[in-house]
């Protein structure tokens, strides 16, 4: 027995007693630590992780691509945007009051919005807000959790580097339509924005970029807890690829503004291969009202606008060619060998077919004059004679060879192919025996069943200029592809016209002769030291007064630009059309003067003068024919 209270005495010595309680202390002391840890500092981590419900996928939006110059100079660029989205299955209607107040949107307003998006996805989250204000943004965050299904997402605007408009060559975006969203596929989500019109719905597969996933927890009431695992299976957003375009910002610029309180198009191209140097359709509309918080009604007061902003008179709209037609004529006479350089005509003021008789050019007998000569002084009596000669087959020939009759080809979608007579439309207009070859009198100076746009017009003057190429007209130049990191350039069509070559030096001295000779239409079209070609013409409109063409290039050597400047309701293209030509080849060729260019039209408007005579006689059968083509037109016959 004192063996066993011996060995009790000594294990339960003092020393062994403070080491145990030590130990038991340090024990104590770490579980206390450790749960002060857990309890105090990770405390919000764990209780987060306990409430979360669900990982949800929240889409990146990316940014647009830019779009550039031919110079490099930056057109159309982005700027970071917050937008405010409704997921339908998350959303408790309970909180429109709430969500009202903030947005100061009416309730009725929010509560369609909810409706609307319950019809298109109960579980993808649709912008009900666009470009929040920081105070916004605040007031969500700091009432988030009344506020289930409501979240905040950053997307893009677009800012735009320009004085003016380009409205209908850069074009415009808008939130994505329902109709859209089942044609487009799974890429688009409601209310994302989508290329509309111009560049912006041509390149929208390259400038839309694409879209990046993030994945997060989110508690039962929706709202996030933290990214999971780490964003590890996130995946970025890729911006959008850039634009490279043909357009000269300088040259752009001044055109829009000789355009000013006009209506009309202008259409300048590098005639040596398609690019588009300036593009105007006038009236248009600032596309700086499409970007960011678009006002609900803006797209319906533009399209209810009686000046038609939305429509491109540049590509769409079309008009009788008038003298402007006249070295189609020459050309196709040449070729066809009904005429030689040689061959001259007498102008007695007059020519008669049958029993009919046209007047000429203010009722001029011009005399002994060739294919040079009447271009110059615009002898409507020549052209009439070649008209009957030709024929209508050989008339349509020649014009779909320069382009007419078919879609410029443009690279934006608002393009029409004008209208070209053919016998088969001739019989289907007005009956196998209901029209007679009196009406290619009328056709021969540009009168009559033609109608050709401002962007058609541009390409026939740069064959001119060029000789017999049509090129492609285009306003991209390259694309640069960020997942390749490179610029890659686009290829376009060009074909040549099998016209001989020497036919286009005749009709380029009698475009010369137009401006630069005295008895030409257009004189005020001179550039010193440039040798400017031109032609000036009258479109007849039996609605009013007459619109105004005129075609030019420079230099007639080398020549860099081609251009149709039409001004609608102007009368004769040589007092309002060619003065606007001038000064955007003297802009183009010498852009060390553009100061003093502008500071010229700032001081003196490029204001509609009163009309002089036409270079072609309106006659009553011109004006009938006009409105055929209006009835043909408004049934879209063809």
């Amino acid at each position: 027995m004192r063996t066993t209270i011996g060995d009790e005495e000594r294990f339960g010595s003092r020393q062994r007693r403070t080491i145990f309680r030590t130990i038991v202390i340090l024990l104590l002391a770490v579980y206390a630590v450790r749960l002060g840890y857990l309890q105090i500092i990770q405390g919000n981590v764990y209780r987060l992780k306990a409430e979360t419900q669900a990982i949800k996928q929240i889409t990146v939006e990316p940014f647009r691509g830019n779009m550039f110059d031919r110079n490099g100079l930056l057109l159309a660029h982005n700027a970071p945007s917050f937008s405010i989205t409704l997921t339908p299955n998350e959303f408790d209607t309970a909180s429109i009051p709430l969500l009202s107040e903030i947005l100061g949107m009416d309730s009725d307003a929010i509560r369609r919005e909810y409706e609307r998006s319950l019809q298109i996805s109960r579980v993808k989250p649709n912008k009900i807000y666009r470009d929040t204000d920081f105070s916004i943004i605040a007031a969500i965050e700091e009432n988030h959790e009344y506020l289930p299904g409501v979240d905040i997402v950053v997307e893009s605007k677009r800012l735009f580097d320009f004085t003016g408009n380009m409205a209908h060559t850069i074009g415009y975006t808008r939130e994505i339509s329902e109709k859209q969203l089942a044609k487009e596929g799974d890429y688009y989500q409601p209310g994302d924005i989508i290329g509309y019109a111009g560049l912006e719905k041509t390149y929208e597969p390259f400038l839309r970029g694409t879209k990046g996933v993030q994945y997060v927890a989110v508690t039962a009431s929706g709202q996030k807890v933290e990214s999971f695992r780490q964003g590890v299976n996130d995946v970025a957003s890729e911006e959008g690829f850039d634009l490279n375009l043909t357009i000269d910002k300088g040259l752009q610029e001044m055109a829009e503004k000789l355009m000013t309180d006009k209506r009309g198009a202008i259409v300048a191209l590098d005639p040596n291969n398609g690019e588009v140097l300036a593009f105007v359709s006038k009236p248009d509309f600032d596309l700086r009202e499409f970007s960011g918080r678009v006002q609900g009604n803006l797209y319906g007061k533009l399209l209810k606008d009686e000046n038609k902003p939305l429509f491109n008179r540049a590509t769409q709209s079309i008009y009788p060619p008038g003298s402007t037609w006249k070295m189609l004529m020459a050309l196709a006479a040449l070729q066809e060998g009904i005429i030689t350089p040689s061959t001259i005509y007498n102008c007695s003021g007059g020519f008669t077919y049958g029993n009919r008789t046209w007047k000429c050019h203010h009722s001029h007998a011009h005399g002994a004059v060739n294919a040079r000569k009447a271009i110059h002084v615009s002898c409507n009596s020549f052209f009439y004679n070649l008209g009957p000669k030709l024929g209508m087959e050989r008339l349509t020939k020649y014009g779909r060879i320069f382009g007419f009759g078919e879609r410029s080809h443009l690279d934006i979608p608002e393009d029409s192919p004008g209208i070209l007579p053919s016998v088969e439309r001739m019989n289907k207009w007005y009956g196998v025996r209901g029209w007679t070859q009196g009406r290619l009198v009328n056709l021969a100076i540009g009168q009559g069943e033609l109608g050709v746009t401002p962007a058609q017009m541009a390409v026939y003057c740069a064959a001119l200029a060029n000789k017999g190429t049509i090129y492609q007209p285009h306003l991209v130049r390259s694309v640069y592809n960020r997942s390749l990191k490179r610029t890659e350039i686009i290829s376009y069509a060009s074909r040549k016209t099998p016209v001989n070559t020497e036919y286009f030096d005749i009709v380029q001295g009698g475009m010369f002769d137009v401006v630069n000779v005295p008895g030409g239409t257009a004189a005020v079209a001179r550039i010193e030291g440039v040798n400017v070609c031109g032609k000036t013409g009258t479109a007849q409109n039996s609605h009013g007064q007459d619109h105004a063409w005129f075609i030019s290039f420079a230099p007639m050597q080398n020549p860099g630009i081609a251009l149709c400047v039409m001004v609608e309701n102007a009368g004769y293209g040589g007092a309002v059309a060619a003065p606007i030509a001038q000064k955007l080849i003297e802009r183009y060729l010498f852009p060390a003067k553009a100061d003093s260019i502008m500071r010229v039209i700032d001081k003196v408007p490029l204001l509609t003068p009163p009309v002089p005579q036409p270079d072609e006689q309106p006659d009553d059968t011109g004006r009938t024919i006009t409105r055929n083509i209006d009835a043909a037109l408004s049934s879209r016959q063809d």
